[in-house]
């Protein structure tokens, strides 16, 4: 194996365990919601804890928007962005991807779970947030970092996902 793969292997492997711990810990530190257990309110509450996912996204979209208007890069059709600013972009278009299947994965989520585990939504939640953010600034850093973010996001939707293929079933 490679040195770079090395680096992105170890990193991966800490974005997932540290993305299970902080949704197991999580899931048991949060308070139960203050909502009656019914189909209307778990959606509510789902689509609550998704507005906050949103927020990473719009941090990554105000970073482009705002380092183009400041630049030659204002008119995208010149080819004119920084390394910086490209990297912004892809980190912004992975991040919206991430979002798309984490907001339909906890929704579905939130229908699925034992009520008494309903807080496991903002688990994820506040999980997928903080790797998007360690996606960001480990892709900043040097690209190979942005494995633990990368991995933490993507194998939650991948749980969530799992989580609601099985109950299908």
């Amino acid at each position: 194996m490679k040195h770079e793969q090395k680096i992105v292997g170890v990193g991966a492997a800490s974005g997932v365990v540290s993305m299970v711990l902080g949704v197991w810990w999580l899931t048991t530190a949060l308070p139960r919601p203050p909502i009656a257990d019914a189909l209307g309110e778990r959606i509510a509450y789902a689509l609550r804890a998704d507005v906050a996912a949103l927020v990473p996204l719009f941090l990554m979209l105000i970073t482009v928007g705002n380092a183009r208007f400041f630049s030659e890069a204002i008119d995208p059709t010149r080819a004119a962005e920084s390394a910086s600013m490209e990297i912004d972009a892809r980190v912004a278009n992975n991040t919206l991807e991430q979002t798309f299947g984490f907001t339909v994965a906890s929704l579905a989520l939130s229908t699925l779970v034992p009520f008494e585990h309903l807080p496991v939504v903002w688990a994820c939640t506040i999980v997928f947030v903080v790797a998007r953010l360690v996606f960001w600034i480990g892709y900043r850093m040097n690209p190979l970092y942005r494995a633990p973010g990368f991995a933490g996001t993507a194998y939650l939707n991948l749980a969530m996902i799992g989580y609601g293929l099985y109950h299908l079933v």
